[in-house]
């Protein structure tokens, strides 16, 4: 188990290492110089090569990336340009968006999609089954951006059941926050609910056909107790490792959904640091959500082969 843990820390480690290389590298090959585009082209010459010292871009790019590494490894993301504070503060405090969304579509898509797994597996063939697999299908080719229209449509312009965007705070209370971000979660929440669901009646139609379901079945035990006592536990490997992989894509998914609604969270900053050439905040939240990414992957692995010692006994 040791050698295992310790293989998953070094491909964490390489992993993190390559993705904070790419990012820097694509930043590098945008065109336009930042100094120029953030100060416009009538800027002095000599404020013009002070912004440029200030950003590093008067060295070379081999010394600005072992800088910008060796600040990141010790937790120093950088000063924003645009609003001269350190990035690392204007992410924890974006942050306080994004996670509870993030956590309140995570809830809403598994609430959804294990009884919908459940229900297909039981109903294979017929209407319910169907009725699922339609639900996955529609959910899949449908992109996060595009329920979030729908869902202003109806629910805030129809209804008024619901703001269209904007977000109240934490401090005027959890009912009125949650309230606002109930809109973007639902957003993002379908179509990793249909890929959930999927997910789950095919691994409870797998288990289904194992030996000691069987076993249970031939001793009388009734169709609904096979399947949430047999089935659907020895079925929840496979669906933990897709849950773990959508709670990456979901604070992913979160930078598109929150400039539709505009919420003050990483993605909306992500944004608007994009669009004013900030180039320290762009390396620093990419790196983070690659981080986030990439720990959340090796988390869902550890968590599988402590669940499931066979995968660990099989590695070489």
């Amino acid at each position: 188990m040791l050698a295992f843990l310790l293989r998953r820390l070094a491909s964490l480690i390489v992993t993190v290492w390559l993705a904070s290389i790419a990012v820097f590298a694509v930043l590098q090959l945008v065109p336009g110089d930042p100094a120029l585009l953030m100060l416009g082209v009538n800027a002095q010459p000599d404020t013009l090569a002070a912004l440029r010292g200030q950003m590093g871009l008067d060295q070379p790019v081999l010394t600005r990336y072992l800088h910008w590494a060796g600040d990141l490894a010790r937790g120093d993301l950088g000063v924003s340009l645009t609003y001269a504070r350190p990035v690392a503060e204007l992410v924890a405090e974006r942050l306080a968006v994004t996670l509870p969304l993030a956590l309140l579509s995570l809830i809403l898509s598994t609430v959804a999609a294990l009884p919908l797994g459940l229900l297909a597996a039981a109903r294979r063939g017929r209407g319910g089954d169907w009725a699922v697999l339609g639900f996955a299908q529609l959910g899949v080719s449908m992109p996060s951006f595009w329920i979030a229209i729908l869902l202003i449509l109806l629910f805030s312009l129809t209804l008024h059941w619901f703001p269209a965007g904007g977000f109240p705070g934490w401090g005027g209370g959890v009912g009125p926050a949650l309230h606002a971000l109930l809109l973007p979660a639902l957003a993002l929440a379908v179509p990793e609910a249909a890929i959930l669901a999927r997910v789950t009646r095919t691994a409870v139609l797998d288990t289904l056909g194992e030996d000691h379901v069987r076993t249970a079945r031939a001793k009388g035990v009734g169709r609904m107790a096979v399947l949430l006592r047999h089935a659907l536990p020895n079925a929840l490997i496979p669906v933990a490792t897709v849950l773990g992989l959508q709670i990456s894509f979901l604070v992913a998914g979160a930078v598109v959904v929150e400039n539709v609604f505009t919420l003050p969270g990483l993605g909306r900053l992500l944004y608007q640091a994009i669009g004013q050439r900030d180039l320290i905040v762009v390396q620093g939240v990419v790196v983070l959500l690659a981080l986030f990414v990439v720990v959340v992957n090796a988390l869902v692995d550890i968590a599988c082969a402590l669940a499931d010692p066979r995968p660990k006994g099989g590695e070489s």
